[in-house]
């Protein structure tokens, strides 16, 4: 009798190869559509092939081994009992050792992803919360150094986490190294940005852009004394955002490159998920909004086709507050049918149904939610949402602009401002491009009208944790990886107002952590310990209920009252998500099951004559 030898891992430059003759035809024929005609182009594929292997030869054995346990669970990031947390390092722990050291209290919430907002080294003075980078190599000195960037990022892999961090790739600081440079002359940096050599040019890009921050940062171009034009007069460098982040030119095959060897090295650290900031803006072109041209998705989908080389089991998360419809176009298409492909971001915002639950508290209606959940369903089921609550930017009412009138609009941003007579809203209106809805800041807990000294027991409290708790057990049942915003699982309220820097109302929702109020998270006589425990068991829940898994889009239930939000998730036990909208109670009937169980409190139900108190909802597994 003869015996098979055992089977040999390939090693890994066998997997190398497997994975460019796999992986390469795809991302090389992106860059020719990118660059067909640029000087020296396939000298330069040359460059861009050596890079990305150099890389995956150079990846650390741990990383590696990491990557093969996920490639064998490709699903992993769509699983129930997967949660995640964004935070700024500063102000949840001070510094990247000082998150290594809260891991236990993330991992007791049920924690397995967490999101840390920017720590790379950033402009001195002003630099947008971290989003003005001064070099993507250096971890910000006053969290920390690179050595505690990959030390954090292999505890939270011991932990069962993973580490999601922010790549600031549409724009970079005024004193970025390569800005320095063309700011002293030379050519081949001053052609990494967008520089423009005449108030005519300026005025007929900006005819067709709109504006991200009108009032406190109106325009997108920038004089800059140090570009002087061809003919000796002003030149402008376009700043999308706020004056000192300059936008990369990606027309430059240079900047692509630079941008990818910046991927592939924080990859190497050990970073498994990148949220790409500002996805849409990257690819300029006249007579346009400069906003999700197609070039943008080329230039994303290389990248992508590049990482799953080096680094496989990397994800790309975009950052596209758009229109509901494009922000689904940042999964792929298919270039044959046009259809959604995963072959772009592995993950997206859910922003329309974030911003549309939070109208929907305030006008009590349903249906956009309820018409909301159709387009959304036309996403990859490869392909994931990031569902929330709230993030540290603002609430952009006119992300809805294409569904909702500006009427209705108008009044939500109203609403939550506490200009209405009766609102309970404890937010701030920010600023809007044009016409539009100013947007709104402020914490969830003090938008869902949460006093600092508010007490369970007291109706104003009870009433205000009930919609906090709604807008959660609702994202925690749609379709797609939840995150939790730092502070909202001990129902943080508003920092406070004085100390805020001026013009800039977003540090409204970017407290520092109360680590004194977390350490009474399991007294349920306090708002923070009342929701905590809610929370937490609702997170526990989720993480058993075999149909919350995220390939399956949540589906619109029909013939229910207006001001009741419900859909239907697919599963080995059909699952149903019943929220009352309003502070009225109701009675739902649901004809089409005949019996089950409250998927929180495991007791037997009536789907004909569902109770439901103001703000309250349901999970149900439903019988046929």
């Amino acid at each position: 009798m003869t015996t098979s030898p055992p089977s040999r891992a390939p090693s890994r430059a066998e997997s190398l190869r497997e994975r460019l003759d796999r992986h390469w035809p795809t991302a090389e024929a992106l860059l020719r559509r990118l660059y067909a005609g640029v000087p020296d182009v396939e000298d330069w594929l040359v460059r861009v092939r050596d890079v990305v292997s150099t890389a995956a030869l150079n990846r650390p054995a741990p990383v590696a081994e990491r990557d093969a346990r996920r490639l064998a669970e490709p699903d992993w990031f769509q699983r129930p009992d997967q949660l995640g947390y964004c935070f700024y390092v500063d102000r949840f722990a001070g510094t990247l050792t000082g998150v290594q050291a809260r891991l236990g209290y993330l991992a007791d919430l049920g924690v397995t992803y967490l999101h840390a907002l920017p720590l790379l080294a950033m402009q001195s003075g002003d630099n947008d919360g971290g989003f003005a980078v001064a070099d993507y190599r250096t971890v910000e000195p006053r969290l920390g150094r690179t050595e505690d960037l990959a030390a954090l990022a292999q505890a939270a892999h011991g932990a069962g986490m993973v580490l999601c961090l922010d790549v600031v790739c549409n724009h970079t600081a005024r004193d970025h190294a390569w800005a320095r440079a063309a700011r002293a002359g030379d050519p081949r940096y001053r052609a990494y940005y967008h520089v423009l050599e005449s108030a005519e040019a300026v005025a007929a890009y900006e005819a067709t852009l709109g504006q991200v921050f009108p009032k406190t940062a109106p325009g997108n171009f920038t004089p800059e004394p140090a570009l002087v034009a061809r003919d000796g007069g002003q030149a402008w460098v376009w700043t999308t955002f706020y004056p000192y982040q300059w936008d990369l030119n990606y027309a430059n095959p240079a900047v692509f490159q630079e941008m990818l060897e910046v991927l592939l090295h924080l990859a190497n650290q050990g970073v498994d998920v990148f949220r790409l900031d500002s996805t849409p803006f990257l690819w300029k072109a006249p007579g346009t909004a400069c906003r999700g041209l197609p070039q943008t998705h080329w230039v994303v989908r290389a990248w992508r086709a590049l990482l799953a080389i080096a680094a496989p089991a990397v994800l790309l998360k975009g950052e596209a507050i758009v229109d509901p419809d494009d922000v689904v176009s940042f999964f792929g298409r298919d270039d044959a049918t046009g259809l959604p492909a995963a072959n772009e971001c592995h993950l997206a915002y859910n922003n329309g149904m974030m911003t549309a639950l939070w109208l929907a508290q305030a006008t009590g209606d349903a249906a956009p939610a309820h018409a909301l959940l159709d387009r959304l369903a036309v996403r990859p089921r490869q392909a994931a949402w990031i569902t929330y609550v709230r993030c540290h930017d603002d609430i952009i009412w006119d992300a809805l602009a294409a569904l909702i009138p500006q009427e209705t609009l108008h009044r939500v941003s109203d609403f939550y401002a506490g200009a209405t007579p009766g609102s309970y809203a404890l937010g701030a209106a920010f600023q809007a491009d044009g016409g539009g809805a100013p947007s709104t800041n402020g914490m969830a807990a003090s938008l869902a009208g949460l006093r600092p000294d508010g007490r369970p027991g007291e109706p104003d409290t009870d009433a205000a944790l009930a919609r906090l708790l709604q807008l959660y057990q609702v994202t925690l049942a749609l379709d797609g990886l939840p995150v939790l915003y730092m502070g909202d699982e001990i129902a943080l309220t508003n920092a406070p107002l004085d100390g805020l820097p001026a013009g800039e109302g977003r540090w409204l929702h970017r407290p520092d952590m109360d680590w004194n109020r977390a350490a009474g998270r399991d007294d349920g006589t306090t708002a923070a310990g009342a929701f905590h425990t809610a929370l937490r068991q609702l997170i526990r829940a989720r993480a058993t209920l075999p149909a919350l898994h995220g390939a399956e889009p949540a589906r619109p239930l029909a013939g229910l009252p207006a001001g009741v939000l419900g859909f239907e998730r697919i599963g080995p036990q059909p699952f149903l998500c019943l929220a009352n909208l309003t502070g009225q109670a109701v009675t739902v009937s649901l004809p089409a099951w005949s019996g089950g169980r409250d998927a929180v409190e495991g007791r037997g139900v009536d789907p004909t004559a569902l109770p439901f108190g103001p703000w309250q909802t349901r999970w149900i597994e439903v019988t046929p």
